[in-house]
């Protein structure tokens, strides 16, 4: 499998916005579902546990990652079913992003948007993005998920090439 990389950079006054997006035949209710449900999230990126709600925290678990680390993200704002903020440190940084969701006649689109506090290392994190928004849309229809290694290093020069491209 060779998947075509989808991600834009979006240039905004606070800086760069990376942004990924994905179609389901479904509602946003469904959708948002498989963004928050900790059994659902859990069949493409990781289960979480806590009490979510805004300016709370919960632990999620990246068990596509190696070792399978948990880690704190942050619930910034939520707006079911149409937008989270979510933000979380690790050792690259701090992460922040939103998930908008928009629905029209059955269909909705999905955008995740992280809000880049750089531009450095887009051509790790896009590709990163670009798999897990496949695993969710794989999880969703039932199909095989995706393999890392057909994102990266294969899509690392798309997302650099993003950050000279006017």
């Amino acid at each position: 499998m060779t998947p075509t990389p989808t991600g834009r950079l979006v240039r905004t006054d606070a800086g760069s916005d990376l942004v990924l997006t994905r179609t389901f035949r479904a509602l946003a209710e469904d959708v948002w579902a498989s963004l928050t449900e900790p059994e659902r999230t859990a069949r493409w990126f990781g289960p979480w546990k806590g009490e979510a709600a805004p300016g709370r925290a919960v632990k999620v678990q990246m068990v596509f990652e190696e070792q399978e680390p948990w880690m704190e993200v942050r619930i910034d704002a939520c707006d079911p079913p149409r937008r989270l903020a979510l933000s979380m440190v690790d050792e690259a940084g701090t992460w922040r992003m939103e998930l908008l969701l928009s629905e029209v006649d059955g269909v909705t689109e999905l955008n995740l948007v992280h809000h880049l506090a750089t531009e450095e290392g887009i051509g790790e994190v896009g590709p990163g993005w670009e798999y897990y928004l496949d695993m969710l849309v794989a999880s969703r229809a039932g199909a095989p998920l995706p393999a890392f290694d057909d994102y990266y290093p294969s899509q690392k020069e798309y997302f650099d090439g993003l950050t000279t491209a006017e």
